[in-house]
């Protein structure tokens, strides 16, 4: 991998619309020497999204982010149409941090007309999240491998909030032979403890602050660990309560082996711990390694 550190400068990154623009930038600049970097969000940038983008510019000598509120992985009665969109602000963001392309094309251009082709990592796909959101990974899958076909992108860069995504689709690069490496970066979190998320903006103060019994409940099992509990059963009971006495609603808790996301029977250091949960109508997610 190149060690490249890229001197930061703004200027205003060339706005991608078109899958065929795109098309043709990427089978340029992949005849160039130098890494390209990409970071794929769905736009509504926070400090979490920008740490991604501050990594590929350290690493990397080209910066892709692109900007897309995929459809294709919500459900119907999800929140697509409220998902958080503030294009304008996006672009200053990046061009604060030197990123050369935004790839931000509509739906029609990545779902065009009689569009029939879907991608799903079977297993994987159905635990955690999966099970309460039975096409949230294919969709995410189906547009991941749209996007990396698109952009060509040496290493694409991802938080580990999104921990069961960044395994399903490690899955999906291995199998289906992609010539991207994903580089896993750490969650970044308000000063208070909260994951960043575009959906913390949605909460109303109240809410904002039940929001914290997510990372209270992980750091509950954390430290019961480290007193001598390591039942899985017991700790999501003890975690469940704490949620709802806090006002909000368990999706799920688990505990399970961090490269199979398969529960484990019994907690040791390594053992991942994940949880969604509803604070009001918005879901959020997070998680945390035992140490």
């Amino acid at each position: 991998m190149s060690a490249v550190c890229r001197s930061v400068r703004a200027v205003t990154p060339r706005i991608v619309k078109t899958v065929d623009e795109m098309l043709g930038l990427s089978a340029r600049y992949s005849l160039e020497r130098g890494i390209t970097g990409f970071v794929p969000t769905m736009g509504s940038l926070h400090e979490g999204h920008l740490s991604l983008v501050r990594a590929a510019g350290e690493l990397c000598d080209r910066v892709v982010v692109s900007i897309f509120v995929n459809p294709g992985q919500f459900a119907p009665g999800e929140d697509l149409d409220a998902y958080p969109r503030d294009f304008d602000r996006d672009l200053e963001l990046l061009t604060e941090l030197g990123v050369n392309y935004v790839f931000a094309p509509s739906p029609e251009q990545m779902y065009q007309w009689g569009y029939q082709t879907w991608i799903e990592v079977e297993g994987l796909s159905q635990l955690l999240c999966g099970k309460s959101r039975p096409t949230h990974f294919r969709g995410v899958c189906t547009v991941v491998a749209k996007l990396l076909n698109i952009v060509a992108p040496s290493l694409m860069f991802m938080g580990e909030k999104d921990f069961q995504q960044i395994v399903v689709l490690r899955r999906l690069i291995e199998d289906l032979n992609f010539r991207t490496r994903i580089i896993r970066c750490p969650i970044v979190r308000e000063e208070d403890g909260l994951a960043m998320s575009s959906r913390n903006q949605r909460l109303d103060p109240e809410e904002r602050a039940r929001a914290l019994c997510l990372r209270q409940a992980l750091q509950m099992a954390q430290t019961a660990f480290e007193n001598g509990m390591a039942n899985p059963a017991r700790l999501r009971n003890i975690m469940s309560e704490h949620v709802r006495n806090c006002g909000g609603r368990v999706d799920y808790f688990e505990f399970v082996d961090p490269a199979s996301l398969q529960g484990v029977e019994h907690l040791e250091p390594g053992t991942r711990a994940l949880g969604a949960v509803f604070v009001g109508k918005i879901r959020l997610i997070d998680n945390l390694e035992i140490q």
